[in-house]
């Protein structure tokens, strides 16, 4: 009875396990984009992750192209939401082989952020941010 019913069982839980630990901790490819945050939402019914919108600028004028995004860490979730409005990198991994959309509804997880203080306008030509005057 254990060798036909409790064994096959064990394996597939222990080849699964495995699976989701390859997906998990296995990057297809990892990068950065710049752009502006203009959406960040916490969503899921069971699993919630943060989904969010970069929008990707590279001219000025021309209509922003848009990357998708998934965060799955609260600490990096809460440094995008303190840069949104501003020009930010977000270091991000892609990950294939996830089933469903328990991991997030994208394939890209975002991993760092970083707060532009510049702007580029064409190569070699950057624009400081303007920096919210102090109170007195």
């Amino acid at each position: 009875m254990f060798k036909r019913v409790v064994l096959p069982i064990l394996v597939l839980t222990l080849l699964l396990a495995g699976y989701l630990w390859a997906a998990l901790s296995w990057s297809y490819a990892s990068g950065e984009r710049a752009g502006w945050v203009q959406k960040l939402s916490k969503k899921g019914w069971v699993c919630k992750t943060w989904e969010g919108e970069l929008a990707l600028v590279s001219v000025p004028g021309t209509t922003p192209e848009k990357f998708d995004f998934t965060i799955t860490d609260e600490a990096i979730a809460h440094q995008v939401t303190q840069a949104m409005g501003k020009r930010v990198s977000l270091h991000y991994e892609q990950k294939v082989g996830l089933p469903g959309s328990c991991f997030g509804d994208t394939r890209y997880y975002v991993t760092g952020v970083l707060v532009s203080d510049e702007i580029p306008l064409s190569p070699g030509v950057v624009m400081p941010t303007p920096h919210p005057a102090s109170a007195p």
